[in-house]
């Protein structure tokens, strides 16, 4: 598919919330890889509508200024 790199990252959760990670991590460690990637190929993709919705308003922005 696509190359990989392991990444570590550390975050701060609610101490249950941290536990239920933990837990899902010791009987699917792929899940939270899964979940990661979920969650930022939709911000990736959200952006980038976002940026492309704010360059099609400049450009009516544009279209209806006076000459």
């Amino acid at each position: 598919m696509w190359d990989t790199c392991p990444v570590n990252i550390q975050v701060e959760l609610p101490t249950e919330l941290a536990e239920r990670v933990e837990a899902i991590q010791k009987t699917d460690p792929e899940f939270m890889s899964k979940i990661i990637l979920y969650g930022l190929t939709r911000r990736t993709l959200y952006q980038h509508l976002r940026n492309n919705n704010e360059l099609a308003d400049g450009d009516h922005t544009a279209a209806r200024a006076p000459s």
